[in-house]
């Protein structure tokens, strides 16, 4: 089905007076106000950014009590234990932040949960083995926020706590810890509230010993990416820094990684992060420790380095077998009973699937119907559940409203987890999708944001070099999508490998390559003379050749 194409309007007198004053292409400036920038000073630090350009990390409340707190620990010599997340952002988050301690001399420990049998977040049990251990001090990352119970029963044990979290606080406030920095806390000045846990880390070890992370801004950037958080502002800073030093790092893990992965001596892109580094990393969390993916990253020898990336290649193989196994359940379910799609969130459960899948799962069904998806496995009575939303739908806020109905839930506004009992899943279904009445406008129709309109002789190698100032793109600085209209298909479409379809374009003068990937079943009865609307970002096909544009499809439209 066509997408519902939304064209930005054009703003040609700010265009030019941000042109005019930062000597930069029109299309770029009016790429830029797309984005909501449109201040000449704000542009000038997107399209130059410098670590000089990130804020003074004391400006988060709780900070200075934080760090306090820290040194105090190594005035009295105290054992510190830092309690992370399982997923890239937690385990990068864990691993910086364990550098940095051990670099001024604290006596640390990691702990991460087992994603299955622990679960998200602060859990009872690390209460005795926090003690057994002689931890005075727990510092958490990518996580703590919600954990009002877990945090009193730790310091009545004696053992302190400090919260270094990104997520929602709950609306009843935080727990009472010895300090919580959350650039998420509505009493913040801080000017950027949309840090990953690790961007929050690295601020706290700015603030701890005057200097930001630079060695550790390849991890910085990986979690950063990986947990998609908008790349503007300070993740922009650290994004557009970092990627070019994850391809030569100097860590023998992340090299192994990289190595084992076939990227070896290739550019590290968002995409590279997103699809290929960050799953790998995620596959031992999801089904085994994820102690593997941090022990990687903190390798210091060639031969476990090796071992343990050999690990996580066989941990994402079997990840790749059990998302197919129980994304095809949860669409079979979904096809079957037609309640699912008259409704504005989907809520499908199943009984014992594997949930250190739900997330990825949710996110495919989400992208493939167009509206909230939570999938939720069941197990003696208790279902665990992951959710992943759509523009406009803020999760948390919703999950919050439905509070009472759910023994937990945390996360933010575009992915959340929860747990739920069996016997209220039906009313939480019901409740959820009340809401989202109101919330959500259209769930039937996608829609494919539009930044401008191009003659198809405009989308060259020379345009490509100029957007070129954008990147990195991601969540909030999305790849640039252009429209040209009224062009022939002028050969036979080719349908190849993995559902790619690939075929040339023409507007009589210029002919250009298109390609749309995952798009061969949809598209495969296009025909040659065809006319067509094409909407599609710019790319170089390299491949065996001498570089030239291509047209990589979003939609098509076939025209009458």
């Amino acid at each position: 089905m066509s997408k519902k194409w939304i064209l930005r309007t054009p703003h040609p007198k700010l265009q030019a007076e941000l042109s005019d004053a930062l000597k930069i292409h029109p299309l770029i400036a009016q790429l830029l106000m797309n984005r909501g920038i449109t201040d000449v000073g704000e542009a000038r630090s997107f399209l130059d950014p410098q670590l000089s350009g990130l804020h003074d990390p004391f400006l988060l409340k709780d900070m200075d009590k934080a760090v306090k707190r820290v040194q105090l620990a190594r005035e009295r010599n105290e054992k510190v234990m830092i309690y992370g997340d399982y997923d890239v952002d937690g385990v990068t988050s864990t691993a910086v932040l364990w550098r940095a301690l051990k670099k001024i001399g604290l006596d640390v420990v990691n702990y991460i949960p087992h994603r299955v049998e622990e679960g998200y977040g602060l859990n009872h049990e690390i209460i005795p083995l926090a003690k057994e251990m002689g931890v005075s001090l727990l510092i958490t990352v990518d996580c703590g926020i919600s954990s009002f119970e877990e945090i009193a029963a730790l310091t009545a044990e004696g053992v302190e706590v400090v919260i270094l979290d990104h997520h929602e606080p709950d609306a009843n406030g935080v727990p009472l810890a010895v300090a919580v920095v959350d650039s998420k806390q509505k009493q913040n000045v801080y000017p950027f509230r949309d840090l990953a846990g690790v961007g929050l880390v690295a601020k706290f070890v700015q603030a701890l010993t005057g200097q930001f992370p630079e060695y550790d801004l390849d991890l910085v950037t990986l979690g950063t990416i990986a947990d998609m958080v908008p790349l503007k502002g300070e993740n922009r800073i650290i994004a557009r820094l970092g990627l070019p030093l994850i391809s030569r790092t100097q860590k023998l893990g992340l090299r192994a990684l990289i190595r084992a992965a076939r990227i070896e001596g290739k550019e590290v892109s968002p995409h590279t992060v997103g699809f290929v580094l960050g799953p790998r990393i995620n596959a031992a969390g999801r089904v085994g420790t994820a102690n593997t993916s941090l022990d990687l990253l903190l390798a210091q020898d060639e031969v476990s380095s090796l071992s343990l990336a050999s690990s996580l290649e066989a941990h994402n193989r079997e990840r790749q077998r059990l998302q197919s196994e129980v994304a095809e359940e949860a669409v079979a379910a979904i096809e079957a009973d037609s309640s699912f799609l008259d409704e504005k969130v989907i809520v499908v459960h199943g009984q014992g699937w594997h949930r250190g899948v739900l997330g990825i799962v949710a996110s495919k069904i989400a992208d493939k119907y167009g509206r909230p998806a939570i999938v939720i496995s069941l197990a003696e009575g208790l279902g665990i559940g992951s959710a992943r939303s759509v523009e406009g739908f803020h999760l948390h806020d919703a999950l919050g409203r439905c509070g009472d109905v759910l023994e937990a839930f945390g996360g933010h506004k575009h992915a959340a987890g929860l747990k739920v009992r069996e016997e209220n899943l039906s009313e939480f279904r019901s409740r959820l999708n009340i809401l989202a009445r109101d919330m959500i406008i259209d769930c039937q129709e996608p829609t494919l944001d539009i930044d401008s309109e191009l003659a198809l002789a405009e989308a060259d190698l020379e345009l490509i070099k100029v957007l070129e100032a954008l990147e990195p793109h991601g969540e909030g600085n999305p790849e640039p999508v252009f429209v040209t209209r009224r062009l022939l298909v002028k050969n036979r479409p080719q349908v190849m490998g993995r559902d790619t379809i690939k075929f040339w374009v023409t507007d009589g003068r210029v002919t250009k390559q298109a390609v749309g990937f995952g798009m061969g079943e949809a598209y495969k009865g296009l025909r040659q003379n065809q006319a067509v609307d094409i909407a599609y970002s710019l790319s170089i096909d390299d491949w065996n050749k001498a570089p030239q544009a291509q047209l990589t499809l979003k939609d098509v439209r076939i025209l009458t």
